[in-house]
């Protein structure tokens, strides 16, 4: 699949705020409150900007790296949390976040996963089913109403952050597709920009699920002792 390289790579913009966020949080002798404004603040402008991205395709040379830099700020702050509370944890979440993205991409080039119309369906209906999932437990949470599975130490808990994770990896299928198919079909320039776009909102995504399952199983295991 053609990935044009310079609109990927301009997506790596997300490292530089990402560590600038990360090195506040260590400076600041690892207070939470020294990163939360630049994490809001990061986790609504990328909101904002992924919708706009979305709704105006046109606009995604412009609001894709702008989405890359919002959502650095909030990575790098959310990171550093986990990190202070999980030592370590985030490089084997990075490392595991493109392990994924590298095994993904060498299955669609080799022809092991084909991206059919059914298996396009069935990524879009669980995705979407992930997302109502989390709504729920967002607006149970404002209630104090806990949602266990999601954010317990069970084994359904775990085998729930499995499954998103599989999920999260299987849209990079639908990704590379997109990609391709628009190379072929000489497509207008900024669908690229899109297509590196949504490339990237599936990395994010993936990688803050890795995140939330490492913590998971750290947890349980200090429970085990």
């Amino acid at each position: 699949s053609h990935i044009p390289s310079h609109k990927t790579a301009t997506l790596l913009l997300v490292v530089l705020p990402a560590a600038w966020v990360w090195r506040q949080f260590f400076i600041s002798g690892e207070n939470p409150a020294s990163v939360q404004t630049w994490m809001m603040g990061g986790l609504i402008a990328g909101f904002i900007l992924s919708l706009a991205t979305i709704f105006k395709k046109n606009w995604a040379p412009m609001t894709a790296p702008l989405y890359a830099v919002a959502e650095g700020l909030f990575l790098g702050g959310i990171s550093s949390i986990f990190e202070k509370n999980y030592p370590g944890i985030v490089t084997q979440a990075v490392s595991l976040s493109i392990a994924t993205l590298l095994v993904m991409l060498a299955s669609y080039q080799a022809g092991w996963i084909r991206p059919t119309e059914r298996f396009k369906w069935g990524v879009v209906a669980a995705t979407g089913a992930i997302a109502l999932v989390y709504l729920v437990s967002m607006i149970l949470g404002f209630f104090h109403i806990n949602v266990p599975f999601i954010t317990g130490t069970s084994i359904f808990s775990i085998l729930f952050s499995v499954f998103v994770v599989g999920i999260a990896a299987l849209n990079f299928i639908l990704d590379f597709d997109f990609i391709e198919q628009g190379s072929r079909a000489n497509i207008p320039k900024y669908m690229e920009w899109y297509g590196a776009f949504a490339l990237m909102v599936t990395l994010i995504w993936l990688y803050i699920e890795i995140l939330r399952l490492l913590a998971k199983l750290n947890d349980r295991k200090k429970k085990k002792k």
